[in-house]
């Protein structure tokens, strides 16, 4: 399923960079060198294979309610580590927009601020999708409860 990314094809590709900032860099430094290349990116590849992306910092929390290796209480890469993650048609097409003469510079910039240096990882969408309204919430826990937990009827 590909509901929640618009145009995403079933066979898509999503890669993601893990960035963890180099003491000395800031957010706003990540923030400013990443929009750069993310506006290239959009400028240059729209048309040819790039659908979209998002970047996520790390805040800090961690989940003891969905995390099952011990109780931390913070994550001790907050504010520090991000995440680059962009959606594509084909890694051929991403692959091919990190060749550009645009985007090389951009890059380098980006990869200056990376005490991880970097590694993009390309994964295959199985399945993605945005949450039901209050009605279509409610619905659900009608027909839940009327016939079942899910189990093919």
């Amino acid at each position: 399923m590909s509901g929640l990314i618009p145009n995403f094809p079933l066979n898509g590709v999503v890669t993601v960079n893990r960035v963890i900032l180099k003491p000395g860099y800031s957010v706003d430094d990540l923030q400013e060198r990443v929009a750069l290349l993310c506006e290239n990116v959009k400028t240059y590849h729209s048309d040819t294979g790039f659908i979209g992306g998002f970047v996520a910092l790390n805040r800090g929390d961690i989940s003891n309610e969905g995390s099952t290796i011990g109780q931390a209480v913070e994550s001790p890469l907050k504010e520090r580590e991000a995440l680059i993650v962009t959606f594509w048609k084909s890694f051929e097409d991403h692959e091919r927009s990190h060749r550009s003469d645009t985007f090389q510079p951009l890059f380098r910039e980006v990869l200056e601020l990376c005490e991880n240096g970097n590694e993009e990882i390309a994964y295959e969408m199985l399945w993605s999708g945005a949450g039901y309204s209050d009605d279509e919430a409610r619905e659900a826990r009608r027909v839940k409860a009327a016939y079942g937990t899910g189990e093919a009827a």
